[in-house]
């Protein structure tokens, strides 16, 4: 399809991505213990199935940033090659701006990029340029649109000196730079991004999640996005699906997740002496000590903290006070560390 025809069939949705009670399976051989067991599975046709995405459901409307996260196993590569066409579900039903992807996975892919932060769609001994080159060939874009899209991909994560480049010849961070340009050459609505900035150094990831950010802001691009990272989640998005064993167990915002599962706060205490216990404030409970330093956690929510601190601050000789909320890093960890679902998905099977 032509790159004009395309935009021009493209409508406007609701939802740029649904999900409805998708659920699939592997069917996986079992073998026993050792060489024998596994000599034995050769002949056996002794299956197991295995659930990988069970009764996952949700809506991203166009624009959303929406983090998709879980432990490994979780389900969350699996979805997004649901949503890519890559496989297709047992059942239910998945729709990229309309399109059921792995029913026509040709007009799926010319409306999404892709990056896989393991894999690169780069061609591996040719000029980072000539893969561009390609890709405008494969999705028809007019040359002057290529270059006005080439121009600004450039400037914003500075493709200049890498260009004519072998791609064999990039680092990690620069290479992820150059598929995530890739990926957005043909000016896709939907970006699926399954660890982006997995092994990058502090300023590759930084400069990445700038250019994220900026382009959700400016082309309304809506991004759905798997990572281990939680600075990734708390700095680029405000919505927040969490799995567990392949079911959804959060759907929110960010912000929310704190304000329902957390009622702590962390409060870091520097002293002018070294203090051995601590008595006088009973809703404070000390959780390490190194020195004239103490780690607090404040019980009530905000309930109360100004009197406790006022409390602190007259019963004992403080240098410093800093008070913060739990990362989401710490919250997701401590929902996985309980066996039940969360309440709000408690009954949902």
């Amino acid at each position: 399809m032509p790159y004009l025809e395309y935009i021009l069939a493209m409508g406007n949705f609701e939802y740029s991505i649904e999900a409805h009670n998708l659920r699939k399976d592997f069917s996986v051989s079992e073998s026993g213990k050792g060489m024998m067991g596994a000599v034995k599975a050769l002949f056996s046709s002794k299956k197991r199935a295995v659930h990988a995405v069970e009764s996952v459901s949700f809506s991203i409307k166009p624009g959303e940033f929406v983090g998709y996260v879980g432990e490994n196993g979780a389900g969350k590569s699996t979805t997004i090659k649901i949503l890519t066409g890559i496989l297709v579900p047992t059942s239910g039903e998945a729709k990229v701006n309309g399109i059921i992807p792995y029913e026509n996975r040709r007009a799926n892919g010319m409306n999404i990029g892709v990056v896989f932060g393991q894999r690169t769609q780069l061609w591996w001994d040719l000029p980072v340029r000539e893969t561009y080159e390609m890709l405008r060939h494969i999705y028809r874009i007019p040359q002057d649109t290529y270059a006005d899209m080439m121009k600004k991909l450039s400037a914003s994560l500075d493709l200049g000196p890498l260009m004519d480049m072998p791609v064999r010849k990039l680092s990690l961070g620069q290479r992820m730079r150059c598929d995530i340009a890739a990926s957005l050459v043909h000016r896709p609505q939907v970006l699926f991004l399954d660890e982006p900035t997995i092994g990058l150094d502090v300023l590759a990831k930084e400069n990445i999640r700038t250019f994220l950010k900026e382009m959700n802001r400016t082309e309304g691009t809506t991004i759905i996005l798997t990572t281990h990272d939680m600075n990734d989640i708390e700095q680029l998005c405000k919505r927040l699906i969490i799995l567990d064993k392949g079911r959804v167990i959060y759907d929110g915002a960010t912000e929310d997740l704190k304000s329902r599962f957390v009622h702590d706060k962390i409060m870091e205490v520097e002293f002018h002496e070294r203090v051995e216990t601590l008595v006088g404030i009973p809703e404070v409970v000390v959780v390490s000590s190194s020195g004239n330093k103490m780690r607090l956690k404040f019980q009530n929510g905000n309930s109360g903290i100004a009197d406790a601190i006022s409390r602190l601050a007259s019963l004992y000789s403080i240098k410093d006070i800093s008070v913060r909320e739990p990362s989401v890093e710490s919250i997701i960890y401590s929902i996985y560390e309980k066996t039940t679902l969360l309440p709000k998905y408690k009954d949902k099977g």
